[in-house]
């Protein structure tokens, strides 16, 4: 049964990173496109869940870690500079 529902999980998770990747790639403004990013992040974070609930390794777990950390960081470093710019 977690098998199966991992499989959904992952399948809705590619779902969702590729219409991420299509707002990213579709002409928009700079903060729409750090917002595809960071959403593409959580994507990424998500699909690291899922295989450390198959696998059993905590591994994982800290690669999540890591990278919503970085995503948080960069997220809120971008819109400091956006908004100095006046975007």
């Amino acid at each position: 049964m977690i098998d199966l529902a991992a499989t959904v999980a992952l399948v809705l998770l590619a779902l969702a990173g590729v219409l991420c990747l299509a707002r990213l790639l579709r002409p928009a403004s700079l903060a729409d496109r750090i917002v595809a990013l960071d959403a593409l992040l959580l994507v990424l974070v998500g699909g690291l869940a899922v295989q450390a609930v198959l696998s059993g390794k905590d591994t994982y777990l800290d690669a999540m870690v890591v990278a919503a950390l970085l995503g948080f960081t960069g997220t809120g470093l971008v819109a400091k500079f956006i908004e100095g710019r006046g975007v």
